[in-house]
This record gives C-alpha cells, structure tokens and sequence, in this order.
C-alpha cells in the first residue's frame, strides 16, 4: 500500500522538505531565494532540498519568470502530475465525487452519483466500486491515486477511523477496510467538517482564522476553524449544534431526545412545520401531493420555496428565525470572525437569510457580533467533496 508522504520521509531534511510543500500548497510558487526566505534556511541546503524534491516528482521547475530587466530567477511550484487525491461526499442516495491533482487544481466532478447509503458490508464494496468506476469514466488510473477523503452524516472519529452512524464495524476501522480494499490512504470526516475545511482553503473564508460553518440540510450540523485549525474535539465529535437542547416544543429528535435544536431548524423540520400547515387548510401547491397521501420530501419543499409559495415561504422564515436564535449563541460563545450557512436549506436565498440575520441582530450581544460575518457557502454542493480532497493532500502530506 501507498504510504503517506510524511512517512517516505527518514533524512534530517525531511521537515524542510514538508514545510516547503506546504508554503507552495498555501502560497503558490517560489523561487530559491524566497523558498530559503521563508524558512530561514541557507540558499545552497534549499536548493539541494528541492532539487531533491523536483527528483521524486513532488514539484516542478516552471522556468524563470519576472520582469526583462536583472536576473530572473526560477520558479518552482507543485507538479500537478505527481498524482492525484479523491473526496467523495456522501449523502444518503447518492454521492458527489471530486478528483484534485497535487497541485490542487480540480480534474473531475461527478454529482449526484447514483448510490444509497446503508450501514451493511455490500454498501461499503458498492461504494469501493464506484469510486474505481467514477476514476475510469474520467480516464484517470487508479495507480496514481495517492490518497482518498470520504465525508459521512453522523458520527466520525477521524483520529481512530471508525464510523458509528453507517458501515459501523466494531472489529475494525472503517477506513482501514477501505484502504484494503482501494490500495491507498483513506481517511474518515464528518460532513460539515469537510464542508468546513473546503470553504476555508478555496471557498469565501480563504483567509479567515475563526469561522463557524452551518450546514443546514435533512439534518443541523457544524464545523469549527478556530485559530486557523479545523476543530474536532477530544473524541472527534464536535460540532453537534442540532442536537443542542434549545426548544421547548415536545418534537423527538431522531437522537432520541427532546427539543433538539435540529427539531425546529433543519429540513425535517421544515418538512413537519409545512405538513402541520396543510393539515390546517392553508392553500399551497403542495397541497395536491400532500392529499395523496405521498411524502412531501426535501426536494419539493424546496422547490414550493423557489416557486414562491407562500405556505413554504412561512415555513423556511420559522426555520430561519430559530436557527438565527441559535447562532446567535455560538456568536456569544464564540466571538468568530465570519458565519457561514451551507447545505441544502440555503436554496431559500434570502428567506431563510433575512430572518437569520434579524435573529442574530436581536438575540445576540452586538458588542461581539458587530465584526461577525453572515454568509451563504460560495462552493455549494461542491463544498464537501473539494473539502475532503483538501483534507487528503494536507493529510498525505502530513501537515494535519
């Protein structure tokens, strides 16, 4: 099996040669003299060091750039055919499956791939499968795949790899059957936390050092970058925002528990507080479906909300108001420079923003939320995928 690349390391170079890859993998390229700027290393052991790094094929010599006049230097920058990373985020019928060369650019994106997420050993082999099926319709060859990132709902220890909402094996990790059965690296995440990290490497908090995340979609979760690191938490379980008691409305929670956050800011709320809406009479083009005796799903509350019908207006403002409710408690506890609401409900637009932001304006201290940035996720759908092949290369590299 392919090692990390932190491990193929044994010389007394081999943290320059890592710090090296990161200050290209953050910065862009380099040339010697700024390379040994930058470390505070002398310029004839840094040209040694990345000559033997351009030798093994991490990074490439893109020839002399800068202005006519003087000596222009070379430059050096990753080599984008050095191989490449896999992230694969999974929802429950289907999977989005991005591919990232080293030097970060992406090669391919398939959504909405045909899978169904089941806590069984056949669904672990079928999701194996695809992932080789998805690298050959896009003509890249397993063999230069260096490692892969899979981000799941529930609970993910990261540290250990196990899984303990799907593929649950108590025998082994889950990540490490996967690395057995693919040949490579395979590392575990929460799906906000890889939603995370993508927004915060390549997405709209590039830059930010404290930013919260939201993903609001079937279900509430969150991912934390504080002091410029992704938080995990002890056991690698933070970031339960939906399951934080906050409501006193009897609604059980698929946790089990009471008044969960989750059960009045998420789309199965949204999904109950619209059905409670029609069963009282209240005129909606949903109310033909709804007569059927058909389950209303995600999709079509969300297309009632683009469609501008009122009854599921009504129902995404509620949503938005409690769940501004509860961000404006983590902005108190908090203090973060930038909020960012991500996941399915985002389709309301401003429906769901404006009375999260009125929310926050009231129930939150100003003194601490004033500097506090409300946005929407700029990656979308791709967010979760393009997070967990961030999370692969910073991982492979041995910088996380």
């Amino acid at each position: 099996m392919v090692k990390y690349f932190s491990e193929n390391l044994s010389d007394k170079n081999s943290i320059i040669k890592q710090k090296i890859l990161d200050l290209c993998m953050n910065s862009g390229d380099f040339s010697i003299a700024d390379f040994a700027r930058e470390l505070n290393c002398s310029v004839p052991t840094t040209t040694k060091i990345v000559g033997e790094l351009i030798d093994d094929g991490w990074l490439e010599d893109l020839g002399k750039k800068g202005s006519a006049s003087g000596r222009r230097p070379s430059i050096f920058g990753l080599n984008p055919e050095a191989g490449f990373f896999v992230g694969v985020d999974l929802e429950r019928n289907h999977a989005n499956i991005m591919t990232m060369d080293f030097k970060g650019q992406t090669l391919s994106y398939d959504e909405d791939v045909e899978f169904t997420l089941r806590n069984t050993e056949d669904s672990c082999r079928k999701l194996c499968g695809l992932i080789r099926k998805t690298l050959e319709d896009n003509g890249l060859g397993s063999e230069r795949m260096l490692a892969c990132n899979i981000d799941l709902t529930g609970r993910v220890n990261t540290a250990s790899g196990y899984s303990f909402t799907y593929f649950i094996n108590e025998d082994k990790p889950l990540s490490a059957i996967l690395e057995e059965d693919l040949g490579v690296p395979v590392a575990l995440d929460n799906d906000s936390r890889a939603m995370t990290y993508g927004e915060f490497r390549s997405g709209i908090a590039n830059g930010e050092r404290s930013v919260l995340f939201i993903n609001v979609g079937w279900g509430l979760g969150m991912g934390m970058i504080l002091n410029g690191d992704l938080y995990y938490g002890k056991s690698g379980f933070s970031g339960e925002f939906g399951h934080f008691p906050f409501l006193d409305n009897g609604q059980i929670c698929r946790c089990g528990k009471i008044g969960c956050l989750e059960t009045g800011a998420s789309g199965s709320a949204l999904q109950r507080i619209v059905t409670e809406k029609l069963e009282a009479g209240c005129p909606s083009m949903l109310a033909d479906k709804y007569k059927t005796g058909k389950e209303l799903t995600l999709n079509d509350l969300l297309g009632a909300v683009e469609e501008e019908d009122v009854v599921a207006i009504d129902a995404m403002g509620e949503i938005g108001t409690t769940l501004g409710r509860g961000i404006a408690g983590l902005i108190n506890i908090f203090n973060p420079e930038m909020v960012i609401l991500g996941g399915k409900l985002t389709v309301g637009g401003d429906y769901l923003m404006l009375p999260v932001r009125a929310a926050i304006k009231k129930y939150s201290l100003n003194i601490v939320s004033k500097d506090t940035t409300i946005v929407f996720s700029k990656l979308g759908r791709k967010a979760g995928s393009l997070g967990c092949c961030m999370l692969a290369r910073t991982r492979f590299l041995g910088l996380m």
